[in-house]
């Protein structure tokens, strides 16, 4: 449930208000500017916003729907919620126009490097990729729009982990909106979204973390105004395999942790949804191919890479780059 706060302010400027509370194993947040008393219903419907989110859609939930789903037997129709629905077809879309970085389908994978909900496994299970040739989740998938169903042409674990806090950030934004607020700053976790300015036509201010496994701080500050900001990176879920320590974020087409000089890439979209699954896919593609798809797409994107123990940065877009 939802933990509110409210701030002191000015009889005449809008009150500063303070929702926050606990999923999908992290916490979420919404600071919003508002009336002095809003709706009493408010703090529970956030709360609903984002569990939703994590009942359809966790890999550590036995009853979840994506659970559901995994467990499906091949060519069976599942019905799944439109929220659910919503989120395959776009990570399908990211996955297509990305040539596959972006693959939901790799959840086996995920689980045999022990991100998963079955923990780590022995460490020789994990020396060579998860599998082979593996088609991506668009050909393994097949959506019908009308029914909101989907079914697998071949056998197949899936991972929203990539795209699925992106959605709920933009669910708890919807349900604000709702709610007819419209200066807020909403995020779970690194993943955040603004409506608006706050007063003074301030706008939003989100920190960018500095990708570093042992230590928080902060790399720099992006104003945020009416749109959606999320990180993808090595440093915060990483495990040691064999003496080598391995990021969380899997390679589709090897079926193993990422292995470039990337160690983090942040994306601003106009959803979070979008930034998010974007920020996984560039930090598969690498520094090379990942700035050239940014560059083609237009993206606002910042590359850290990690070489030789030092950090450099790539900027595009907004932040700073071509």
């Amino acid at each position: 449930m939802s933990k509110m706060s409210t701030d002191t302010v000015a009889a005449d400027a809008p009150r500063r208000h303070v929702l926050n509370g606990t999923t999908m194993g992290t916490r979420y947040s919404a600071i919003f500017y508002g009336p002095d008393r809003i709706d009493p219903a408010l703090p529970a419907a956030l709360f609903s916003a984002v569990d939703a989110v994590d009942r359809q859609m966790s890999n550590w939930k036995s009853d979840s729907d994506l659970s559901r789903l995994n467990r499906a037997a091949v060519g069976e129709w599942v019905e799944v919620p439109s929220e659910m629905f919503e989120v395959l077809k776009m990570a399908l879309h990211i996955g297509k126009l990305s040539g596959g970085a972006f693959d939901i389908g790799v959840g086996d994978a995920v689980n045999a490097w022990g991100f998963g909900p079955g923990g780590r496994q022995a460490t020789d299970a994990v020396s060579a990729p998860a599998s082979g040739q593996r088609p991506d989740a668009g050909e393994v998938l097949e959506l019908d729009a009308a029914g909101s169903r989907v079914r697998k042409h071949v056998p197949a674990t899936l991972d929203l982990c990539g795209i699925a806090k992106g959605f709920g950030v933009d669910e708890m934004a919807r349900c604000l909106d709702r709610f007819g607020i419209t200066s807020y700053l909403v995020g779970i976790d690194g993943e955040m979204r603004a409506r608006g300015e706050k007063p003074g036509r301030e706008p939003w201010s989100v920190a960018v973390e500095r990708p570093d496994r042992k230590n928080r701080d902060i790399l720099g500050v992006m104003t945020l105004e009416n749109g959606a900001i999320a990180t993808s990176g090595d440093y915060r879920h990483f495990a040691e395999v064999n003496g080598e320590t391995v990021s969380h974020t899997i390679d589709p087409s090897e079926g193993r942790p990422v292995k470039n000089p990337v160690a983090s890439v942040t994306v601003l979209a106009r959803t979070c949804m979008e930034a998010d699954a974007l920020a996984t896919a560039l930090m598969v593609l690498g520094e090379k191919k990942g700035v050239a798809f940014a560059l083609s797409r237009q993206l606002d994107a910042l590359f850290v890479l990690r070489k030789d123990g030092k950090l450099s940065e790539i900027g595009l877009g907004r932040f700073g780059g071509a």
